[in-house]
């Protein structure tokens, strides 16, 4: 199934936190904060502007995206979990 984010959303794919940390203790699932980092899998056509002219995205697939942490709207495919998000939600590309 292929997934295409409509107008100027993203598809994005949560990145996975480490269940130990530094000093060698686990971290219970109940316990661990959602993740804010993701992998952009897919980015909508861009928005358009009040002049009708289309804006071009500022994000691409494969981009490393950093997240608020309860913004848009997850989804599930399979077995994959993804969250779709606007761009202006995005907070920053890391490179």
């Amino acid at each position: 199934m292929k997934i295409r984010p409509l107008g100027d959303r993203v598809l994005v794919q949560a990145l996975e936190v480490k269940e130990v940390e530094k000093g060698g203790i686990i971290i219970p699932d109940s316990a661990k904060e959602k993740p804010q980092e993701g992998k952009v899998i897919a980015v909508g056509a861009g928005r358009l502007d009040e002049n009708g002219k289309a804006v071009p995205m500022n994000v691409k697939k494969g981009d490393i995206v950093l997240m608020p942490k309860y913004g848009g709207s997850e989804i599930k495919v399979g077995d994959e979990e993804y969250q779709i998000v606007r761009e202006d939600d995005i907070l920053a590309i890391v490179e």
